[in-house]
């Protein structure tokens, strides 16, 4: 009997799984097989939110290859000794496994691949599993990625993705290779108290609910930051329970403005892959540097510490750090206000913004996570690096209301809608009641602050 191995990573699913359906076609059975990463534990990046995420995977993954008369194998270690070991085990000729992108996976890729050529074995590397466009396909003359969105866009567009797969019926696995027991979400301590529930299964629902019910208004209402009228899909993109290259073909196949706007969103994913797959030293260093003499001191030590609290005086800034905190998750443009405001108001380093969301981010992807803080930062992929986003501006047009402030805040739950973006204008006595903290900074001060940083006074 012909053996290959399936090297689970971030591809977390059994539908539109091309490793799985290669692996399937090569051999009699498959070893389907996830190592708990060592070198994920040591960089720091096992934090609770996405431990208790991936346990939830993992049992749907192992569910759903039972019904289909397989299981998983988990293994915990080094991957490259844990992989050799489970191929010499049975005698397996192939170990396929998706692409990753950044520097941590191709080393590991490279690693695997060497390791298992000297037993006679083979690595099989598959395009296309975690993103849309596989890094590299599509570049500008003379450069190996492209550095800025909208041309990026253009050629993506034009690409055919590939036909999704089908779910395969049956998965045969040999007798003998031994697994670990499983994790549990229930053996996960500091878990956030709203992060929701992981698998393949609950994405295909989510999925499938999303692009029914809120896919046509996407364009009009994923701003909305008290509507909440985004997908809501980036951890299952994340650790792959969903695949974006199906995402795309389903929303192409509904069609309209809301589609295109959501297919948009799917494309700056794939950017930042190919940036990063270029560029890996950017998980860490500035892609561009401007530099910045970012804020030292306990002063500004202060300030980080209330910004992570979500307790900064900017109403909509605190509701995004504490709907992080509460849920592993935060809008879209709750994001981009939190980190303008770290980086060009409080003027602190965009690591540690980084370093605290990776901290909580369910979906917190090295990729996407990175530079988009790069790109808020101005040390990024932006055009337009000096840009400040301004709080009050933003709040008051993307909760109009205060209902998301609210919601987060709920010191100004009672506040009047006048003066829920500036609760420093409220009467002495309503502010000392409500317990809501003055502003660390004055924005007009802030800017001037990052100006004076950058030499742009």
């Amino acid at each position: 009997m012909t053996v290959s191995v399936v090297l689970f990573t971030a591809d977390l699913r059994l539908h539109d799984h091309p490793p799985l359906r290669a692996a399937l076609a090569s051999a009699d059975a498959v070893v389907p097989l996830f190592v708990r990463d060592d070198g994920i534990e040591v960089a720091g990046f096992a934090a609770p939110n996405r431990r208790a995420f991936l346990a939830d995977c993992l049992a749907a993954l192992d569910a759903a290859l039972r019904d289909r008369g397989g299981r998983l194998v988990l293994r915990s270690g080094p991957v490259v000794d844990r992989v050799c070991e489970i191929a010499a085990e049975t005698d397996a000729a192939e170990v396929h496994m998706a692409a990753g992108v950044s520097g941590y996976a191709q080393r590991r890729e490279e690693r695997l691949r060497t390791a298992l050529a000297a037993a006679g074995r083979r690595l099989v590397v598959h395009d296309a599993v975690v993103t849309v466009v596989p890094p590299g396909a599509v570049t500008p003359a003379g450069s190996d990625h492209f550095a800025v969105f909208t041309p990026y866009f253009r050629r993506w567009s034009a690409q055919s993705p590939r036909a999704p797969l089908a779910a395969p019926r049956v998965v045969r696995v040999p007798e003998g290779p031994g697994s670990e027991p499983l994790p549990s979400r229930a053996g996960v301590p500091e878990v956030s108290p709203g992060l929701a529930a992981g698998g393949e299964a609950e994405g295909r629902r989510r999925a499938t609910a999303w692009l029914r019910r809120g896919l046509a208004a996407y364009e009009e209402r994923h701003d909305d930051m008290a509507g909440d009228a985004t997908s809501r899909l980036s951890p299952h993109l994340h650790f792959g329970t969903l695949s974006a290259a199906e995402l795309v073909h389903r929303a192409r196949k509904a069609g309209g403005s809301g589609a295109d706007a959501f297919v948009r969103q799917l494309c700056w994913r794939d950017f930042h892959h190919q940036v990063l797959a270029a560029r890996p030293a950017a998980a860490h260093t500035d892609y561009r540097t401007r530099h910045d003499r970012w804020r030292t001191g306990p002063r500004a030590a202060a300030d980080i510490a209330a910004w992570k609290e979500g307790r900064t005086g900017y109403p909509v800034v605190d509701a995004a750090m504490r709907q992080l905190a509460h849920e592993g998750w935060t809008h879209n443009r709750g994001r981009l206000l939190a980190a303008s405001f770290l980086t060009k108001t409080l003027y602190a380093d965009w690591r540690t913004g980084a370093r605290h969301f990776l901290a909580w981010l369910v979906d917190g992807d090295v990729a996407n996570n990175q530079l988009n803080w790069q790109w808020v930062a101005g040390t990024g992929t932006d055009t337009r690096p000096h840009r400040v986003l301004n709080p009050v501006a933003q709040g008051r047009r993307y909760d109009r209301d205060g209902a998301y402030v609210r919601r987060w805040v709920p010191e100004l739950a009672d506040v009047d809608r006048r003066f829920i973006h500036e609760p420093w204008r409220l009467p002495a006595a309503e502010r000392a009641r409500c317990g809501y903290p003055e502003p660390l900074t004055g924005l007009a001060e802030g800017l001037a602050r990052f100006k004076r940083a950058r030499g742009r006074d």
